[in-house]
């Protein structure tokens, strides 16, 4: 039970690493707000683990606002972040509309950013809170292709740094860096890269493990971040990618 009186925020967590973190917390003792733009699949999530389900466009600084005073009331207090709700799309620069960059980082760097201000206040109360912000592998080694998805998850890797100069020593911000993870968006993106198939596998081929990783997998990581056990890291980035060297 590492995170029993926990209460903790997960974006994204209808499906995916969200909501294999969701139930894996749960499990570890913590009360949890399911936050998903998908109501129904949160409400799915929060029934199994006795969470509090409540939807939410993170891209929508109206929408967060009132999502997470909705979470914070309904637990009683917020002391943790997870912030896993990411899109991607996948497209060379000369076919990347301005309105699908826009839309990719609005998700994935104006996301965090909205839902990290708006939860302070209530993480300031708390004798210690953590920040986790899910980047990836591409924020750190590029895809080709990703132009959008890359960028916006190196921006959050600094912009979990400057979290954790800034609200040190109540808040500890780390991020996390997956690889392939067999999620549906890393499913949709392969599908994308490769119409002919319909899997990860070849990508992961080129892995030092060579396979792809489970939702659980990266969860434990979050985990890691998220409980005592990584009381003296703030400001790091853990790169969970299965030994990648490029693809």
């Amino acid at each position: 039970m590492r995170l029993s009186g926990r209460h903790i925020v997960i974006t994204g967590a209808a499906s995916g690493i969200g909501r294999a973190t969701a139930e894996l917390f749960a499990k570890e003792g913590a009360k949890i707000a399911v936050l998903d733009l998908n109501l129904a699949g949160a409400q799915e999530v929060a029934r199994a683990i006795s969470g509090t389900a409540v939807a939410v466009d993170v891209a929508s600084e109206e929408s967060v606002n009132r999502a997470i005073e909705t979470a914070g009331t309904a637990m009683g207090a917020i002391d943790g972040v997870v912030n896993s709700a990411g899109i991607n799309f996948y497209g060379l620069l000369e076919n990347t509309d301005f309105s699908q960059w826009q839309k990719v980082l609005a998700v994935n760097l104006n996301g965090p950013f909205l839902v990290c201000r708006a939860a302070l206040p209530w993480l300031r109360k708390a004798d210690s809170a953590t920040i986790v912000c899910v980047s990836s592998g591409a924020g750190v080694s590029p895809i080709v292709g990703s132009s959008a998805y890359a960028s916006s998850k190196a921006a959050l890797v600094n912009f979990t740094r400057v979290l954790a100069m800034e609200l040190a020593p109540k808040v500890r911000a780390n991020a996390i860096c997956p690889g392939i993870v067999d999620t549906p968006m890393s499913r949709a993106m392969a599908k994308a890269r490769d119409p002919s198939g319909t899997s990860v596998s070849p990508f992961a081929n080129q892995l030092a493990l060579k396979r792809k990783a489970q939702p659980e997998e990266v969860a434990a990581a979050i985990l890691f971040l998220t409980s005592n056990e990584s009381s003296f890291a703030t400001g790091s980035t853990l790169v969970v990618d299965g030994g990648r060297a490029y693809y």
